[in-house]
């Protein structure tokens, strides 16, 4: 099983906690302080930006899934893919978002307006692939319930669930995108975040939904 080694997507390893830590204290107050710029690279350039970063020691996220696919002679092959087409969140000043726009792999920048909101969702996002369960990307967000997942492998992930070929998915979203990707969600029980239904959670098991009850609601 031939496998195509992954590249660094997420440099440095704790840049999510430092950029977290960052924000806690407010939005950037001054030109030196550091921000999240969202790179749009050229088709298909999102690797080789990455190298570049990687190479300035320039600070950069970019969540990236495993895929496999069959070869013509039978053989699976493993290759990481970014989750989110044509995007590197790039994490620093000014200077940093010059120097990401001289790679000549950036057609567009922009600066993220709430970095808080950004960094708690990449956050999230990592967290689910690090499940290794297998991921869709979601191109746009779609109406549905918000939830908090309860139990199972999925436990304390917040998202929106989505009903779709009878299977019920949890949709995990990046606002500033207004993109996500969503996991196939059984043997688990979810809460509501938004709204007070008639049942307080619902139980999720192969496909089947079960209501479960608070005792006040009789």
């Amino acid at each position: 099983m031939p496998i195509l080694p992954k590249e660094t997507s997420l440099f440095p390893e704790d840049l999510l906690s430092q950029a977290e830590a960052e924000f806690a204290a407010g939005p950037p107050r001054t030109e030196a302080a550091p921000r999240w710029w969202a790179m749009y690279t050229r088709s298909r350039q999102e690797k080789q930006l990455m190298r570049k970063l990687l190479a300035m020691e320039t600070a950069f996220c970019c969540p990236t899934i495993e895929r496999r696919f069959r070869s013509p002679a039978g053989r699976i092959h493993r290759v990481y893919e970014p989750l989110f087409s044509n995007y590197v969140f790039v994490f620093g000043d000014a200077s940093v978002r010059y120097a990401a726009l001289t790679t000549n792999c950036v057609s567009q920048c922009q600066e993220v307006s709430d970095g808080l909101g950004l960094t708690r969702d990449l956050v999230q996002i990592q967290q689910l692939i690090a499940t290794g369960e297998p991921l869709s990307p979601e191109s746009r967000l779609l109406p549905g319930d918000r939830v908090r997942v309860k139990g199972g492998i999925f436990a304390g992930f917040e998202g929106t669930i989505i009903r779709r070929k009878n299977e019920t998915r949890l949709l995990v979203a990046v606002t500033f995108m207004q993109q996500g990707a969503s996991a196939l969600l059984e043997d688990c029980q979810i809460e509501f975040l938004d709204r007070k239904p008639l049942a307080d959670a619902l139980n999720i098991s192969k496909g089947t939904i079960d209501v479960v009850y608070n005792s006040r609601n009789g």
